[in-house]
C-alpha cells in the first residue's frame, strides 16, 4: 500500500566547491534516470509540477478535473480510482502525456486501465486499444529476477495533439498487503494551478479504528462533507476552481498533507507491524557459520563487524527502489547472499542478521529515517519514513550506516540525513522508538586540493590537479565516479576542471578506488590550455589557480516582526588548497598580499610567495562551528567580506623579452675582378 512520492537526489550539495559537486551530481543522477525511471501514478509528473510556483503563462496541459477515490476495507484490501480529464495546450503537454506510467507491485497490487479516450477540437474522437498498454518489470529490476513483481503499467498515446482532451481513469486494487490490516494515505491538493477542479473521497469500514488529519491551515477553499451509515463512512472534499489563489502558491512542500488518514494508533504500532516483516529471519545457524567465515580474518569484534559490512555494501548489489516498495517483505539472508543482489530493506536486515552472530560484537538493528521533525507530535504514516539504516554501537561510539549506498566509509551516512530523527525497530529498554541520527561523521571532515601548474613563453598553461576528500563531498565523489564508467571520468573531470575554472581540455584523469573507503578519496587529472595569457598586454594579472571557497551566503533581512535566523554554517570542515606555478624565464611576478582572520566559528588564512620563477599560493579555511548566532550577523558579513576580498586578488606578471638580434653587419666588399 505504497504511497507516490517524488524521487529526490540522493544526497544534498555541501557548501564547499558545490558547482564541481552539482555537475558531478547531475550526471550521476541522470545516468540513475537512464537505468530506471520511477513511474509516476498521476501522469506527467503531476507532483513535479506541484512543486514548482505558478507562472502566468499557460501550462503545458491543464489538468481540468480530478477525481481521487479510495475505498477500505476491515482487511485492509483497497481500491484506489483516479480519473482526470486534460487539456493538452502545446507540444510540450503532447510529450509530457505522449505515455502515462503506473508502477505498482502485482503481489498484492493490480492495475486496471479502463477508459484512454481522446476528444479533438474538431469534435472526432479516438480511444487507444488494449494492445498499446504493456506491463514489463520495472526497469530497475530487469536484472533482478526476485523482484519481477515490481512491475511498470504503460499506455501510450498516439495521435495526441495540442487542443485535444484526453480523459482516463485508473483503478488500482491491493489485496492481502504484507502490513494489512492496517492502511493509511495522506493527500496534498494541487496548489500550482495546474488542476482546475479536484475531488477527493474515502470511504471506510464504520468499525475501523481510523485516525483523520485535516491540515488546519490549508490555504485551500475547499467544501468538505462527511457521510455515515452503520456500516462505512465517507469523506469528500471539493476544491473548486475559482478558489485556486496567490495564497495557495505559498504553501510549504515541507508542510504537513492536507489530509492524513491512518488506522496505526501510534508509532509504536507502525514498529510492531513492520519489524516481524523486515526482519523475520532470525542468525539461524547457517546464517552464524556465514558470519564467522565473513569475519574470520578479523583480530577484534569491531574489524569483524566492518569486514561485514565492507561485504554487505560493497559485494551485494544494490537493487535502488523505494522504500516500501516490497511491502518491506525481505527475503532470507543466504538467498540474498547467494543472488548478489538486494534492495535496500534487505541490505540493511542482513547486515542486521549476520552481526548478531558474532560473539560480543554490537547490536546491529534496522531503523527507518524519518522527514518528521517532531514525529512524536505527528500522526504516524508510512509516507513519513524516507530511508533504511542500521544503527550499530560499535567500539564505544554509535554508528548509523547506510550499506546500500555501496561506497560508504563506515558510519558515513548523507548529509541531509544526520540529525533527523529515526524509528528504531527493535526498542532499547532505556529508550522509546525514536532516536537521532548523529549529526557528525565518523571522522574530520576535510578537502585537500593541490595544483602544480607550468606557464608557458608561449602563454600555454598546463596543470596536474589532485584532490583529496573526507567527509561529505567524498561520499558525493565516491558515488559519482563508482556508478560512472571508466570511460566516462575523463568527461567527469571536464566537469570538475569547469568548476574550478580551467577552461582547458583534460587530458588525463585518474581517481583512486571507490571502495578503498579507509582512507580520502582522491582524483587526480591533468589540464591544458593553450593561450592562457596574452603576453602582448601589459601587465598581465591572473588569479590564483586555486577553486574558490563556497561559503554560506550572508542572513537576508528578516520579514517584520520574524525573529532573525542564525547562519547555517553545517559540518565542521577544514578546506585547504595549494598552488604551485612555474613561469617562463623572463618573467617577473608580483603577488597579493596574505589574509589571516580568526573568529570562533570559523578561520581562515591565505598566503602568496615568488621565488625566482616559482610562486605559490594557499588557502586554508576551517569551519569550527555549526552555525553562527544571528546577533553576529554583523561579524559574520565581516568575516565573509575579508575572504571574498581575498579571493578577488591577482597576480602580477611583467615579462622582460630579450632584444631581437640585429643582423650581423657585412664585411669590406671585395674587390672588384681585374680585366685581364
Amino acid at each position: 500500500m505504497t504511497t507516490t512520492r517524488l524521487s529526490a537526489p540522493p544526497f544534498p550539495l555541501p557548501r564547499i566547491f558545490a558547482p564541481l559537486l552539482l555537475i558531478a551530481l547531475a550526471v550521476c543522477t541522470i545516468r540513475a534516470q537512464e537505468l530506471a525511471q520511477k513511474p509516476a501514478e498521476k501522469p506527467t509528473d503531476k507532483e513535479a509540477e506541484k512543486t514548482a510556483a505558478p507562472v502566468k503563462t499557460e501550462n503545458p496541459a491543464q489538468i481540468e478535473l480530478l477525481e481521487t477515490h479510495y475505498r477500505f476495507e476491515a482487511n485492509g484490501d483497497r481500491r484506489k480510482g483516479v480519473h482526470a480529464r486534460v487539456h493538452i495546450n502545446s507540444e510540450l503537454g503532447v510529450r509530457q502525456f505522449a505515455r502515462l506510467n503506473f508502477d505498482y507491485n502485482r503481489s498484492f497490487e493490480s492495475v486496471e486501465i479502463p477508459l484512454v479516450h481522446i476528444t479533438h477540437p474538431s469534435g472526432g474522437t479516438a480511444d487507444i486499444l488494449t494492445s498499446a498498454i504493456t506491463d514489463q518489470p520495472n526497469p530497475a529490476v530487469v536484472n533482478a529476477p526476485a523482484y519481477q513483481d515490481v512491475r511498470v503499467k504503460s499506455v501510450r498515446i498516439l495521435g495526441l495533439e495540442p487542443g485535444d482532451i484526453l480523459e482516463y481513469r485508473i483503478i488500482t486494487t491491493t489485496t492481502h498487503h504484507p502490513l494489512a490490516p492496517d492502511f493509511w494515505l495522506d493527500h496534498t491538493f494541487d496548489h500550482s494551478g495546474v488542476v482546475s477542479q479536484e475531488f477527493f473521497d474515502i470511504d471506510v469500514p464504520a468499525s475501523s479504528k481510523v485516525q483523520l488529519h485535516v491540515a488546519p491551515d490549508s490555504p485551500y477553499e475547499i467544501i468538505e462533507s462527511e457521510s455515515r451509515t452503520d456500516a462505512r463512512v465517507a469523506y469528500r472534499w471539493h476544491r473548486q476552481p475559482e478558489k485556486v489563489g496567490a495564497q495557495a502558491a505559498t504553501h510549504s512542500e515541507s508542510a504537513d498533507p492536507d489530509v492524513i488518514l491512518t488506522t496505526f494508533q501510534d508509532w509504536s504500532g507502525v514498529v510492531n507491524r513492520i519489524a516481524p516483516v523486515l526482519r523475520g529471519n532470525l542468525a539461524l545457524p547457517e546464517v552464524v557459520a556465514k558470519a564467522a567465515e565473513l569475519s574470520q580474518s578479523g583480530a577484534t569484534p569491531e574489524d569483524k563487524f566492518r569486514a561485514l559490512y565492507d561485504f554487505v555494501s560493497q559485494k551485494i548489489l544494490t537493487v535502488d527502489l523505494p522504500l516500501g516498495t516490497t511491502g518491506f517483505r525481505v527475503r532470507p539472508p543466504l538467498d540474498v547472499i547467494s543472488s548478489g543482489y538486494a534492495i535496500p530493506e534487505e541490505k540493511c536486515a542482513l547486515l542486521s542478521v549476520l552481526g548478531s552472530g558474532i560473539k560480543d560484537g554490537p547490536i546491529a538493528t534496522p531503523a527507518l529515517t524519518l522527514s518528521l521533525d517532531t514525529p512524536k507530535d505527528k500522526p504516524p504514516r508510512i509516507s513519513a519514513l524516507s530511508r533504511v539504516l542500521v544503527e550499530a554501537s560499535l567500539g564505544g561510539k554509535n554508528l548509523w550506516l547506510d550499506p546500500s549506498i555501496e561506497v560508504a566509509p563506515l558510519g558515513l551516512v548523507p548529509s541531509d540525513l544526520r540529525g533527523k530523527f529515526a524509528l528504531r525497530l527493535f526498542s532499547r529498554a532505556d529508550s522509546d522508538d525514536f532516536d537521532r541520527i548523529t549529526k557528525d561523521p565518523p571522522f574530520a571532515a576535510s578537502q585537500r586540493v593541490n595544483v602544480s601548474a607550468t606557464l608557458a613563453s608561449d602563454g600555454k598553461l598546463t596543470a596536474k590537479v589532485h584532490y583529496a576528500l573526507r567527509g561529505d563531498n567524498e561520499l558525493l565523489l565516491r558515488v559519482t565516479f563508482h556508478q560512472a564508467p571508466k570511460e566516462k571520468w575523463k568527461d567527469l573531470a571536464q566537469l570538475l576542471s569547469l568548476s574550478d575554472g580551467f577552461r582547458g581540455q583534460v587530458t588525463t584523469v585518474n581517481a583512486s578506488d571507490p571502495y578503498a573507503t579507509r582512507g580520502p578519496f582522491m582524483v587526480d587529472y591533468e589540464i591544458s590550455m593553450p593561450k592562457f595569457v596574452d603576453w602582448s598586454k601589459k601587465p598581465v594579472r591572473i588569479p590564483a589557480l586555486l577553486p574558490q571557497l563556497g561559503l554560506p551566503d550572508p542572513p537576508s533581512r528578516p520579514a517584520a516582526g520574524a525573529a532573525a535566523s542564525p547562519i547555517e554554517l553545517g559540518t565542521p570542515l577544514e578546506v585547504e588548497t595549494q598552488m604551485t606555478l612555474h613561469l617562463p624565464p623572463g618573467t617577473n611576478p608580483r603577488t597579493p598580499t596574505g589574509t589571516s582572520v580568526q573568529r570562533d566559528y570559523a578561520t581562515f588564512a591565505s598566503q602568496y610567495s615568488a621565488k625566482g620563477l616559482t610562486v605559490t599560493a594557499s588557502r586554508h579555511i576551517h569551519f569550527l562551528l555549526r552555525e553562527v548566532s544571528a546577533e553576529r550577523a554583523a561579524d559574520y558579513n565581516a568575516f565573509l567580506r575579508a575572504v571574498l576580498s581575498d579571493q578577488a586578488q591577482d597576480f602580477t606578471l611583467d615579462r622582460q623579452f630579450a632584444p631581437a638580434r640585429s643582423a650581423k653587419p657585412a664585411g669590406p666588399a671585395p674587390p672588384p675582378a681585374q680585366k685581364p
